[in-house]
């Protein structure tokens, strides 16, 4: 039914009868998005059955627009029937493009002027972008108030706190709560607070980075997002970029308001400290109780950013039950163990030539998968692409428009994360994963990457990718 009502919607948006209709791998929400072609347009199309929340994202996409920032454009909506139409802007998230540049350096310029770009946008969003903006669509709620404060130390609590096994006094942690949140609520609150403003929710596009994932935004202080962003656990910014990072976005911010850095800087203490919390209530939620151990994987990095707050933070508030107990996190062997589980798989992705056979599997386990991408459409059979790879956009982009290849993409990406999960909570070390074709050379070397490139960004694991016909030819 909602490929139906989005394939309407786009033939009215366009005028032009649809050509091929391409669902797209579910990501960690419940909207299910299909990427949808006609003769000359394309667009993404949208289902969510969560009335108020595609309210919110239509119109604060709209207003944004409107005021400039890098949104992707509205085409269509049809509300009644929870289905709209969007600017595709690509697969590349930050965290993605974050992956990539990692295999060369622990941070490059490239990726520093990524974020810098990244830290240009925020005050627009959170001042140009908030102003006029209807609050009375935010949902939730309509402000990060107290109420939204206590949920997150709540979700803290009882997810993590809780489910690891951590104990503490109930009644003196409550105290704890109302003191920090009537602190963090001394901040200026009149700013729009993006509220998930982190790397899977920037997209990365033609060197231009765009944001995405803003309908649970409401009024908030700015030290929020900036939060958010340099503490984004599985994006493991090295401290040093990190305080870089920081200083330009002070700078940024100037050119819009008045500073006073001494008490941004306590402010921004506190709100990295609730969010990095409300991150590990998240992951607690996952990995104890919903026993999706991938999500264990997360809570090193997460415990490493708590370590290193803990060393400078400064809040001119006293929080004697909940400071040790932070402290008590950081140092527990037990939750180092559990985490432990989640991050020692070790994925083996490779692409090869059929007329040289499967590669030997070299970890001494066997078994995995080996899949044959010859019944897909063949770039290599075109003289403009068979000097070119699986890894040219050009290449890319002919096998993006294919059907056949985003069901097949489908298809093997829901077996693979079917075995990762079993072997991450098994405490399973390596699995391999091959891709196969005439020559080695396009299906298989795009399949290798692609695949490569999702387990890295849904599982935060070790995934090496190879091309072994490439590195013969090297």
């Amino acid at each position: 039914m909602p490929q139906k009502k989005l394939i309407s919607l786009f033939e009215q948006w366009s005028n032009e009868e649809i050509i091929k209709v391409t669902p797209l791998a579910q990501s960690g929400s419940d909207r299910k998005y299909y990427r949808l072609f006609s003769k000359n347009k394309t667009a993404l199309g949208v289902f969510n059955a969560d009335a108020k929340e595609n309210l919110a994202f239509i119109e604060f996409t709209k207003h944004f627009d409107k005021q400039g920032l890098s949104v992707p454009k509205i085409y269509a909506e049809d509300v009644t029937s929870n289905v709209y139409l969007i600017e595709d802007l690509g697969d590349t998230t930050l965290f993605a493009f974050i992956t990539e540049q990692k295999k060369e350096a622990e941070f490059t310029p490239l990726l520093q002027e990524h974020y810098n770009k990244v830290l240009n946008a925020l005050p627009n969003f959170q001042i140009k972008g908030g102003d006029g903006l209807n609050y009375s669509l935010c949902y939730p709620r309509s402000s990060f108030d107290k109420q939204s404060m206590m949920w997150d130390l709540n979700y803290f609590k009882y997810y993590f706190l809780k489910l690891a096994q951590i104990p503490f006094e109930e009644q003196a942690l409550e105290d704890d709560y109302q003191k920090f949140t009537d602190y963090l609520l001394q901040a200026d609150q009149n700013y729009f607070l993006y509220r998930d403003f982190q790397s899977r929710n920037i997209m990365v596009k033609d060197e231009q980075v765009y944001f995405i994932d803003y309908q649970g935004g409401r009024k908030g202080a700015l030290q929020y997002d900036l939060a958010s962003l340099l503490y984004d656990a599985k994006a493991e910014i090295p401290q040093a970029k990190r305080e870089e990072l920081y200083t330009y976005y002070i700078g940024q911010l100037k050119k819009h308001i008045n500073v006073d850095e001494a008490e941004f800087k306590k402010f921004f203490q506190g709100y990295v400290l609730i969010r990095i919390m409300q991150a590990m209530g998240a992951y607690g939620f996952r990995g104890f109780y919903e026993k999706k151990a991938h999500f264990l994987a997360s809570i090193p990095p997460a415990l490493n950013n708590l370590e290193l707050l803990l060393k400078t933070i400064d809040l001119p508030v006293e929080l004697p039950t909940l400071m040790p107990l932070l402290h008590k996190l950081t140092k527990s062997d037990k939750l180092k163990e559990l985490a432990a589980k989640g991050s020692s798989l070790e994925v083996s992705v490779n692409s090869f030539s059929y007329k040289r056979g499967i590669p030997v599997d070299v970890s001494g386990h066997g078994g995995g998968f080996a899949f044959d991408c010859r019944a897909l459409h063949n770039p290599g059979r075109y003289n403009e692409y068979k000097q070119l790879t699986g890894r040219d956009m050009k290449v890319i982009e002919f096998l993006d428009k294919e059907e056949d290849v985003a069901i097949f993409k489908n298809n093997v990406t829901a077996l693979v994360e079917q075995s990762v999960e079993k072997y991450i909570e098994r405490n399973f070390d390596h699995l391999t994963v091959n891709f196969g074709c005439t020559g080695g050379q396009h299906r298989s070397v795009y399949m290798a990457e692609y695949i490569g490139r999702h387990l890295r960004d849904k599982y935060n694991i070790k995934v090496e990718v190879r091309h072994r016909e490439q590195e013969m030819k090297g």
